[in-house]
């Protein structure tokens, strides 16, 4: 007799989700967390977070509403890390507390402390005294995401030289910031820190940045970014970091030196499997830390399950959450269809950007025809308004189908708009859906209609010319 029927390790949206799931089909469930990181790394140092503190940078510095009342705009004049971890440490408790309700509203079982394997069915549980509690289970779900990449060259030391965690501890706001790496997180924290007025300096060793979003956008968002005084590095190496007295020295490979308060390293990711003794279950993380899953999230161990971050792309809340689900569902003998092929990426960023679909250079490159419309926020009551002048939106449309092949958004509230368009091309909806609904006015929203006439325009135009 199993002490569970399915125990989750790791209580993160991937795991939450799977242990509600399985709650949900009446088994015995429980959840090993550690006690202070009840949400993981989503609610206690990510996500959650990171975009808490982009709304109280948003919020503080006044930015949306310089372009009203004018580039001196502050809602307050001096702004302190205290004043941006407030609002972040209130979310955070609300968010917890939240979980922890939903968890013992299903009868999920919480177990503190730290997992590993004792054998392919058999976890132990230490907690922070050091006392072991071992469990048994039929089925195990392994969600324990992952952990800032650190090179092992850099000396770290959660002040002067930082990863992303290290950002929430932040004694003061810095006067300049070299962000080393120009992924997702590296840009969203470098526009952050740009908007209350540090001096940003981004390092990367690719030719460009976010190269998996729409050109046109990346250039946008690079574009305001640099009338925020960003500085870009691209094609650059970091040979070294010297820490000094007053900040530290970034050393590039190119013999540039750049000096700076703190320097934040965003060099990716890795699955938290270190401590997990994998082999004590038959199974091997590979060199970053991931898992490798079949299509119903199940590992080389068929009763044992991997979701969210740790097993990989594309390693966002979102999609971990449906992982958790479907696995949850397999694992109990009641499979689900697997997760939907379009999937909406987000990134909080100052401005959002937000897609979903292909990319115009995907387009191209695989030979695909298409069409372009475009809505501008300037253009619309509602983006002046708010005062974004800057904002657009832009339809990819199939010339002969009619469908929507892309949506992409740049500006105000993207990440909430963009669901318009995902449930469009979810539908199998045409571009002339949109042409003929009736948006609210005045809204962003109605940025879709003008998009949409801007496409169906233009197919208009080109099916006159071959008559």
């Amino acid at each position: 007799m199993w002490d569970f029927d399915v125990l989750v390790v790791g209580s993160g949206p991937g795991g939450q989700k799977a242990a509600i799931a399985a709650a949900k089909l009446e088994r015995r469930v429980a959840v090993v967390e550690r006690r202070n990181m009840i949400g993981g790394v989503c609610i206690n140092t990510g996500t959650i977070p990171s975009k808490t503190l982009r709304e109280a940078v948003l919020h503080l510095t006044g930015l949306n509403q310089r372009g009203m009342y004018g580039q001196s705009y502050r809602v307050k004049d001096e702004i302190t890390a205290a004043d941006l971890g407030i609002r972040t440490q209130h979310v955070v408790g609300r968010e917890v507390d939240v979980i922890r309700s939903q968890l013992s509203r299903n009868h999920v079982a919480l177990l503190h402390g730290l997992g590993h394997f004792v054998d392919p069915h058999t976890v132990a549980v230490v907690d922070d005294k050091g006392q072991e509690l071992k469990v048994t289970a039929e089925k195990i779900i392994i969600a324990t995401g992952t952990k800032p990449a650190r090179p092992a060259s850099v000396e770290f030391d959660e002040h002067t030289i930082i990863d992303s965690d290290g950002i929430l501890h932040l004694r003061d706001v810095p006067d300049s910031m070299v962000v080393v790496g120009a992924g997702v997180i590296g840009i969203e924290y470098a526009s952050m820190f740009a908007a209350l007025g540090t001096k940003v300096t981004v390092v990367e060793r690719r030719e460009r940045m976010l190269d998996f979003c729409d050109l046109e956008i990346v250039e946008a968002l690079k574009y305001h970014l640099r009338d925020l005084a960003v500085t870009f590095w691209f094609g650059e190496t970091v040979a070294a970091v010297e820490k000094r007295s007053r900040g530290a020295l970034t050393v590039l490979e190119s013999g540039k030196k750049i000096p700076a308060e703190t320097v934040m390293y965003s060099a990716g990711r890795e699955g938290m499997t270190g401590a997990l003794a994998l082999e004590n279950a038959g199974l091997v993380a590979d060199g970053r830390g991931r898992i490798g899953v079949d299509e119903h999230y199940r590992t080389a161990a068929e009763h044992i399950y991997a979701v969210g971050d740790v097993i990989g792309f594309p390693s966002l809340a979102a999609t971990s959450m449906e992982q958790g689900r479907i696995a949850a569902h397999h694992a109990c003998g009641e499979p689900l269809p697997g997760i939907h092929h379009l999937q909406p990426i987000g990134i909080y960023t100052i401005p959002e950007i937000s897609f979903i679909g292909r990319t115009e250079e995907d387009l191209t490159h695989s030979h695909v025809p298409f069409e372009v419309g475009i809505a501008r926020y300037r253009e619309l009551a509602r983006g002046q308004i708010i005062g974004d002048t800057y904002g657009m939106l832009k339809l990819l449309v199939s010339p002969e189908s009619r469908a929507l092949l892309g949506v992409h958004v740049f500006g105000t509230g993207a990440t909430e708009l963009l669901h318009i368009g995902q449930a469009v091309m979810g539908c199998g909806g045409t571009v002339d859906y949109l042409v003929d609904a009736v948006f609210n006015y005045p809204t962003l929203a109605e940025s879709y209609k003008v998009a949409a006439l801007d496409a169906a325009n233009k197919l208009r135009r080109v099916a006159r010319f071959e008559l």
